[in-house]
């Protein structure tokens, strides 16, 4: 006589990382709503690393021109007052240069976040 038995083992771990690692591989749709999140964003973080650059930039500068003055390092006082100035310079325009960036990506952005933002709240 033949053994005709049937062995089924299930591991539902071993299955869900298996599906998950498939996951990463089906190609997926983005969602109207992923999409409206991501432009969000996207304005809300316009201009904050370019103006973040100039402002550290600026104050690593005018801290350098601190340590001149209080005889950290052994310099002039002309080159104190340079780096000192130097660094208040570069940092005055950072958040002008944020504000900038930041709304001419809100202008250009605009659209297609009400555009999306409309097609969004008449489906539901």
């Amino acid at each position: 006589m033949e053994n005709t038995t049937f062995n089924y083992t299930y591991s539902a771990a071993r299955n869900k990382e298996v599906e998950s690692i498939r996951n990463k591989y089906i190609p997926r749709e983005e969602s109207k709503l992923e999409r409206l999140k991501k432009l969000d964003l996207r304005v809300q973080m316009a201009g904050t690393i370019e103006s973040l650059c100039f402002g550290i930039v600026g104050a690593l500068v005018f801290g350098l021109g601190m340590c001149f003055f209080l005889d950290v390092f052994a310099g002039a006082a002309w080159l104190t007052a340079l780096l000192m100035v130097l660094g208040a310079v570069i940092m005055i325009p950072a958040y002008p240069i944020y504000r900038r960036i930041a709304r001419k990506t809100k202008t250009e952005l605009a659209p297609e976040i009400l555009r999306l933002s409309e097609e969004i709240m008449k489906h539901q």
